[in-house]
């Protein structure tokens, strides 16, 4: 799946717009390597990412097509 309906699939970022904005600024590295929108993401990847002024780390743990809230959450841990 590409990293930036990932993002938006998964809630990290809610709009997949805004998140192809996030990743196109440099703010996205997949595996310590920086990151393109179109980038393929595998379960077990780390995203780390500078957001709203906060930096964050997230393991791939599922990936869906669509996912409601709930199944959302079950798609990534928060690591620091």
């Amino acid at each position: 799946m590409r990293l930036d309906k990932y993002l938006k699939v998964s809630r990290i970022i809610k709009r997949r717009s805004v998140a192809k904005e996030v990743i196109d600024n440099g703010f996205v590295f997949i595996n310590e390597k920086k990151a393109k929108a179109s980038s393929e993401i595998k379960i077990g990847d780390t995203i780390s990412l500078l957001y709203r002024d906060e930096k964050k780390k997230y393991i791939v743990k599922n990936i869906f097509e669509f996912a409601t809230e709930e199944k959302a959450k079950s798609m990534y841990e928060e690591i620091n």
